[in-house]
């Protein structure tokens, strides 16, 4: 794979020194704003990245590209895959995939139409301690209960307070606490569950974006929760519990660190099957396989996840009466 990183942001700089960690990936351009140009210079000299774009039709014209990492801010998800799909490129997004599921829907048509690779970047849907999960939640029995938690002060929040709104605190940009932290706890809920049958969403907001909040999905006689907050710091967690044990995961779940196995009248369990100390280089392995293997079928598969999550995160906005930019028509 090789990969031209579109953005110069945060997750950049905490992926790239970890990205000679992936066999078969080679970074071979990144892309960023004229104003940013010092930084990327910087990035690329230290990385060994072989060139620095500010246009992003030249960096799509790039023969040495056949895949764009889409890392920068919500609202410009959808505009740079499709752009990219149309050049003729493989598309890993940053989550949320995108804002509004027809946006999902023509990107995945494109996709289709041009065979190419086009996938979401959520870290959790490949960790290998997922993937343990996944395999021993029938374990506990009869499910009645999963929490699903993800608190973090945000650095930017002194900021928004103060009045300075940046992109994660920006309505208009799609940002808010369910579309960054509480939507690794949705995908780590309905990868377990599927679908749920009613949403509701809880949200503390301020100028009209959602600082934090409770989501409640209901299967049934099961009640799953995700909380989220960027306002206030507190335990980030994971419990699924049955009438045979319980799985507990003490960390956020974008990590999904050392799980916990309790079953009634049995020791406690300790699971650690993560290949790799940091949280974004199974994913990434992950995608290089895929498209290295040209798995159109994995591709759907991951598709149709994302595609869920994306119409549970946009009902649990709806039912708090939120919308921003890019959401209006969301069908």
């Amino acid at each position: 794979m090789k990969l031209a990183v579109i953005g110069a942001g945060q997750i950049v700089a905490d992926f790239l020194p970890h990205a000679s960690a992936v066999d078969g990936l080679t970074v071979t351009a990144i892309l960023g704003t004229p104003r940013s140009r010092e930084k990327l210079d910087r990035l690329a000299a230290e990385f060994g990245i072989p060139t620095a774009h500010t246009d992003y039709d030249e960096c799509l014209a790039d023969p040495e590209v056949d895949t764009v990492w889409i890392a920068l801010p919500n609202a410009l998800h959808f505009d740079h895959a499709r752009r990219a799909l149309l050049a003729g490129k493989n598309v890993i997004c940053e989550k949320p995939f995108v804002l509004r599921a027809a946006e999902l829907a023509e990107l995945r048509q494109l996709a289709t139409e041009r065979d190419l690779i086009l996938v979401e970047a959520i870290s959790n849907q490949y960790l290998s301690n997922v993937e343990w999960i996944r395999q021993n939640v029938g374990r506990l029995g009869d499910l009645r209960v999963v929490q699903c938690e993800y608190s973090q002060y945000s650095s930017r929040y002194d900021a928004f307070r103060e009045g300075t709104v940046l992109p994660a605190f920006d309505p208009a940009m799609g940002g808010g606490a369910l579309l960054d932290l509480g939507i690794y706890t949705l995908h780590v809920v309905v990868d377990l569950l599927g679908r749920p049958e009613s949403v509701d969403y809880a949200a503390h907001m301020e100028r009209g974006v959602d600082t934090s909040g409770v989501v409640t999905l209901r299967y049934g006689d099961l009640t799953a929760v995700c909380v989220c907050a960027k306002d206030s710091p507190g335990p980030s967690r994971t419990k699924i519990q049955g009438t045979e044990g319980s799985i507990v995961v003490s960390g956020a779940p974008n990590i999904i660190p050392t799980v916990e196995l309790h079953l009634r009248g049995e020791e406690v369990e300790i699971i650690d099957r993560n290949a790799h100390q940091h949280r974004m280089v199974e994913e990434f392995r992950a995608f290089t396989r895929m498209i290295g293997d040209h798995d159109i079928a994995e591709r759907d598969r991951r598709l149709d996840h994302s595609a869920a999550v994306l119409d549970v995160a946009l009902a649990a906005l709806d039912s708090a009466g939120i919308a921003f930019a890019g959401q209006e028509n969301r069908s």
